[in-house]
C-alpha cells in the first residue's frame, strides 16, 4: 500500500514537470527530458533480471506451434474506440492532467515491470503504470501465453509490451509521428496496454519458434479472454500490435456474445 500511494504521488509530481495538458510546444520538449529520469525516481533498484534478453530470435529451424483457428486477426478483434475509452471511463483512472488530478484517482496506479510474463519495452511516449484490474489482466495474458507455449512444445519467449499509460501531453506528442492516433485515447485512464505482435522477447534458444506462429498463438490467448468478457481488443496494422482494454465485468456475466 505504502509503494502504489508513494507512486501515485512521485508520478503526479513527475507528470506536473512533463507539462500535462500545456499546449505550449517547447515546454512540452523541455518536459521531455525531464521525464528520462521517470523510472530512476520511482524503482526501489536500478537491477531488474527480467530486462535481460537476447538481441534477437531465430529465424531458421522453427518448429511449427500447433494453432487453434479463429479466422483473420483483423477481423477476430476490432471493437470500436468507443468501447475503449467508455471502459476506460468506467474503471480507470480519469485523465491526468495536473498535480490535483492525482491526489484524487478514483483507482490507484501500479507500476509495471518486466517480468516472468512479459518484458517491459523502452517507453517513448507512455508511462509503466496500470490501474490494478489492467495489472492483472497484462499478467494474466502473459501466464496463460507462457503455459500455452509449454504445453505445446516449449519455447523461451516473452510478450513485448510497448506503450502503456499516456497523458494529454504524451498524447500530443504521439500524434506528431503518428497521424492514426487518436486524441480520445483509452491509454489516458490506466486500463490500456499495446502487446507487439511483430516482435517477441527471446530469452534463450532452444525451441525456436517463428513470430508468426507467436502472434497467432497470442491471437488464441486475446480471443478466449474477450469471450470471457474481460477485455476489449483491437489488431493495430499500422502499429503491429494488440491493443487491449481491460473492462467492466458486470455481476454474472462470463461471456460476450
Amino acid at each position: 500500500m505504502k509503494r502504489t500511494i508513494y507512486i501515485m504521488i512521485a508520478a503526479a509530481a513527475v507528470l506536473l514537470s512533463c507539462g500535462c495538458g500545456s499546449s505550449d510546444d517547447e515546454a512540452t520538449d523541455r518536459a521531455d527530458a525531464a521525464c528520462l529520469s521517470v523510472d530512476e525516481i520511482l524503482s526501489d533498484d536500478s537491477y531488474n533480471p527480467y530486462d535481460q534478453h537476447l538481441d534477437s530470435a531465430p529465424d531458421e529451424g522453427c518448429v511449427k506451434i500447433k494453432l487453434r483457428h479463429i479466422g483473420p486477426l483483423r477481423k477476430a478483434f476490432r471493437d470500436s474506440n468507443y468501447l475503449h475509452v467508455e471502459a476506460g471511463k468506467a474503471i480507470g483512472t480519469g485523465v491526468i492532467n495536473d498535480l490535483s488530478d492525482a491526489w484524487y484517482l478514483p483507482h490507484p496506479l501500479v507500476e509495471i515491470k518486466s517480468c516472468e510474463e512479459y518484458y517491459v519495452d523502452e517507453l517513448t511516449h507512455s508511462y509503466p503504470y496500470l490501474v490494478p484490474q489492467a495489472a492483472d489482466l497484462l499478467k494474466e495474458v502473459g501466464q496463460r501465453f507462457n503455459d500455452s507455449l509449454q504445453a505445446r512444445g516449449g519455447g523461451d519467449y516473452r510478450l513485448k509490451v510497448t506503450s502503456v499509460l499516456r497523458t494529454p501531453s504524451t498524447v500530443k506528442r504521439l500524434r506528431r509521428i503518428n497521424v492514426n492516433a487518436t486524441s480520445e485515447s483509452s491509454h489516458q485512464y490506466g486500463t490500456t496496454f499495446d502487446i507487439s505482435y511483430s516482435r517477441f522477447i527471446c530469452d534463450s534458444i532452444n525451441v525456436n519458434r517463428s513470430f508468426e506462429d507467436l502472434k497467432n498463438l497470442l491471437g488464441e490467448i486475446l480471443y478466449d479472454l474477450r469471450q470471457e468478457g474481460r477485455c476489449y481488443v483491437v489488431f493495430e496494422r499500422k502499429q503491429s500490435c494488440f491493443h487491449v482494454t481491460a473492462r467492466p465485468i458486470a455481476d454474472g456475466e462470463e461471456t460476450e456474445e
